[in-house]
């Protein structure tokens, strides 16, 4: 389970982040996970709550955005949602398409004191 691993690494991010703002607490975490980042949110939300145990986090509110999944048809240009990997491009039916949302795991608002 590689989330345990990605919810390790948000709680150092959290401790490095409030240390240099001078906070001893988070109240509030904020992250942005993409539908084709392969987290299973439900699995990282579980592992989040065991590794903030004893850190800057362990009260603080966890929020996660998802951020849904677009992909651009690289033959015609056009820009859709996509569910899957190989969807094919809704207009001309090209697999030939690049993933441009949805791949995000990023930490983007600690509100500490």
């Amino acid at each position: 389970m590689h989330e345990l691993s990605i919810a390790m690494n948000i709680v150092e991010i959290a401790e490095e982040e409030s240390k240099k703002a001078g906070a001893v607490k988070v109240n509030e975490i904020e992250l942005e996970i993409g539908k084709m980042s392969g987290i299973v949110i439900e699995a990282l939300d579980f592992a989040l709550m065991e590794a903030k145990k004893n850190s800057v986090l362990s009260n603080a509110k966890i929020t996660i955005n998802n951020i849904p999944a677009k992909a651009k048809c690289l033959d015609c240009d056009h820009e859709f949602d996509v569910e899957e990997l190989f969807t094919p491009c809704p207009k001309c039916n090209s697999f030939k398409n690049e993933i441009i949302q949805g791949k995000e795991l990023k930490v983007k608002r600690l509100i500490a004191e």
